[in-house]
């Protein structure tokens, strides 16, 4: 699928998956992101970028912090956003997401950012579009979500340095049903970190042996935990899994939730990651959440600066 994203150039056409995205693309694009983060959070010094370009985000699942930093980016770069709900659209009338596509383009829109509850749905889109479009995935069942494993790169890259290869990272939780997973995954192999770790319940981490490839898996969060430089937990997505893959919230708590005396087992200086939304009291405590260590609400922010460096790669002349 990464061929598909780069022209014969090597240029972006497509942002899809970070799974076999070459390194110097990586890095550029975070190199770009911390450039434009003054510009992320206001200003109009860049309204020019996209000026007269017209971006949807075509979203089929809800969304928050991922939809809201997107239509912050491209506004920031000048571009007419629309905002697409499917709940209100044709698509509630039985009308295919291709179509709504092909009749967007129609209306001249050249950029579609997209989220959707199927495996590989923003790629077929990617397929369908005409020359010339372009796609961004969002978040596709529990492929892929690119531009947040992005983010969560950065903002390790600022608490930790560039160099990847002196890091233990460890991530834990519901991999199984997590795209974020995936792309963190995907980005710490190319970013060449020296240790990732992953811990979980068995019910909850992937059967394919390829997603957990290079990590050292174990099911005891306190071990895992021990001398880490980054711990990134995930949401535990009650809607995405069948029943009975956790005892209760509070026996996944009691073995796998981060508390603050369970984060004294990393490094003192450890920093701790969450792609949210939040379960707090299950995966994470207030404590750890709002605490000194957590980068949570910086992730946040440098959602915007990463849209924005994504948006301008694939949209700007």
């Amino acid at each position: 699928m990464s061929l598909d994203q780069l022209d014969a150039q090597g240029r972006l056409r497509h942002l899809l998956t970070l799974e076999g995205l070459p390194r110097q693309t990586l890095l550029r694009l975070l190199d770009r992101a911390e450039a434009l983060r003054p510009h992320a959070f206001g200003g109009t010094a860049l309204r020019g970028a996209l000026a007269g370009t017209a971006l949807c985000t075509l979203f089929f699942e809800p969304s928050t912090r991922t939809r809201s930093s997107f239509w912050l980016a491209a506004q920031r770069l000048g571009a007419d956003v629309l905002n697409f709900d499917a709940s209100t659209s044709s698509t509630s009338k039985g009308e295919t997401a291709a179509d709504t596509l092909r009749n967007l383009e129609a209306m001249g829109v050249r950029g579609f950012v997209v989220r959707h509850r199927e495996d590989g749905a923003v790629a077929a889109l990617a397929t369908a579009a005409a020359p010339g479009t372009v796609l961004v995935n969002a978040g596709d069942g529990r492929s892929a979500h690119p531009t947040q494993g992005l983010l969560d790169m950065l903002t390790l890259r600022q608490a930790k340095g560039a160099d990847f290869a002196r890091l233990k990272v460890l991530i834990v939780g519901d991999v199984k049903h997590s795209r974020v997973a995936r792309s963190d995954l995907h980005a710490l192999r190319t970013l060449g970190a020296g240790e990732i770790r992953v811990c979980g319940p068995r019910t909850l981490l992937p059967e394919d042996p390829a997603t957990l490839a290079g990590c050292t898996v174990g099911h005891d969060l306190d071990a895992a935990l021990e001398g880490v430089d980054a711990v990134m937990m995930l949401r535990l997505q009650r809607e995405r899994m069948q029943e009975g893959l956790v005892a209760s919230l509070e026996e996944y708590h009691r073995d796998y939730g981060l508390t603050a005396a369970r984060l004294r087992r990393a490094a003192p200086d450890a920093v701790v990651l969450h792609p949210g939304p939040m379960n707090r009291g299950v995966e994470i405590t207030d404590e750890v959440a709002d605490g000194p260590q957590s980068r949570i609400l910086q992730q946040v922010g440098n959602g915007v600066a990463v849209r924005m460096a994504v948006l301008e790669a694939l949209l700007a002349a």
